[in-house]
C-alpha cells in the first residue's frame, strides 16, 4: 500500500493516497473520495485499475480521517457544504486541471457539493451510493429510509454520542455487517479502516455532520454561504454517473432514482446487481470498468486510448 503524503490547505493538512501511471503524461487525474465510515485505503484496486489505464490518481482522507488535521479552529465541523469546500481547496493547492471526481457517499457528497459551488471545476463527475440533492433536511423520505438511517437518529441523541466516541469498532461494525451482502470483506479491511477512525478529530466530526444535516445542530458560520449556495441543490452542468448497488441497505436504491433533473449534461444511472453500500471494496473491477467506458463515451476523451 502507499505512503500517504501530505499538502496543506487554507483548511487543512490533507493526507493523500497516490497511484502513479506507467507513462510520462497521465491522461488526466482522478480524485477517488471515500465515505463513511471507511478509509481512503478502500479505493486501492480501484485506483490500481485508473493508474493501469493512465491515469494519476488521488486519494484523500476527508476531515477528522486518517492523517488530515485542521489547520483552522474556525473551520471545524463536518457539514456538507464544508466537505465540498474542503475538496474545492485540494483541487486549487494543488492546481488540479478539471480532474475527474468520484466519490462514495460522504465523499459523493463532497464531490456533487464541490460541483456546486463551483461550476466548471471537474471534467466529469461519478457519485457512488447516494442520490445527488439529498443535503436538504426536510427532503421527503419513505418510512423503509428513516428505518434505514436509524444510526443517524442515534447520533443525535447522547446515548449515541457516547457510543460514537467511545465504541467505534463494534458501531462500525454493525454497519459494515448490515449494510451489503454477507463476505464482502476481510479482518485486515475492516482494522485499517477503523485505524482512520483514531484521528482526534474523527468523532467530533462524525456527530457534527449527521446533526447538521438533519437541523439538530447550527453550522460552522463560515460556511453559511455555502449552505445557501447548495439549497437547494444547483442544477449541475458535468457529465455525471451515479452507480448504486441494488442491495444497498443504507441508502435504498430509490434514493438516487429520478435525479436527471438536476443536471443539464450527460446523465447515467447504473444499479449494480448483487452489490451492497460499498460497490468500490465490493466490485471494485465492475466499479473501474463502468466508470472508464463512461469516461470513453465522452466526446474530449474519445481519441484517447484506456485500457480496461
Amino acid at each position: 500500500m502507499n505512503d500517504y503524503q501530505v499538502v496543506s490547505t487554507d483548511t487543512l493538512n490533507v493526507g493523500y493516497l497516490e497511484w502513479l501511471p506507467k507513462r510520462d503524461t497521465p491522461i488526466d487525474t482522478v480524485v477517488l473520495l471515500h465515505g463513511w465510515p471507511d478509509c481512503p485505503e478502500g479505493w486501492a484496486e480501484v485506483g490500481r485499475c485508473f493508474a493501469d489505464a493512465g491515469y494519476r490518481v488521488l486519494a484523500p482522507a476527508l476531515r477528522g480521517f486518517g492523517p488530515t488535521t485542521f489547520r483552522s479552529s474556525e473551520r471545524r465541523g463536518g457539514q456538507l457544504a464544508a466537505l465540498g469546500r474542503d475538496l474545492l481547496e485540494l483541487i486549487g493547492t494543488l492546481q488540479l486541471h478539471k480532474p475527474i471526481l468520484i466519490g462514495h457517499d460522504w465523499g459523493a457528497r463532497a464531490a456533487g457539493n464541490a460541483c456546486g459551488l463551483q461550476p466548471g471545476v471537474a471534467s466529469h463527475l461519478v457519485m457512488m451510493s447516494v442520490g445527488y440533492g439529498t443535503n436538504d433536511p426536510h427532503q421527503k423520505l419513505s418510512l423503509q429510509q428513516v428505518c434505514n438511517y436509524w444510526y443517524q437518529w442515534y447520533m443525535a441523541t447522547v446515548r449515541g454520542e457516547h457510543t460514537v466516541r467511545n465504541d467505534r469498532e463494534a458501531f462500525t461494525r454493525m454497519m459494515w455487517d448490515t449494510w451489503s451482502p454477507t463476505g464482502w470483506y476481510t479482518e485486515s479491511d475492516f482494522q485499517q479502516a477503523l485505524k482512520a477512525f483514531s484521528n482526534p478529530d474523527w468523532a467530533d466530526v462524525v456527530l457534527h455532520s449527521y446533526r447538521h444535516r438533519w437541523g439538530f445542530e447550527p453550522g460552522t458560520p463560515c460556511y453559511q454561504n455555502d449552505d445557501s449556495t447548495l439549497s437547494p441543490a444547483p442544477v449541475l452542468d458535468i457529465p455525471t454517473l451515479v452507480l448504486h448497488g441494488e442491495m444497498d441497505t443504507c441508502n435504498h436504491p430509490d434514493g438516487s432514482a429520478q435525479k436527471d433533473h438536476f443536471f443539464s449534461d450527460r446523465y447515467q444511472r447504473e444499479l449494480l446487481p448483487d452489490v451492497g453500500h460499498f460497490p468500490h471494496r465490493e466490485a471494485p473491477g465492475l466499479v473501474a470498468k463502468t466508470v472508464l467506458s463512461f469516461l470513453r463515451e465522452s466526446p474530449d476523451l474519445i481519441d484517447r486510448p484506456l485500457k480496461i
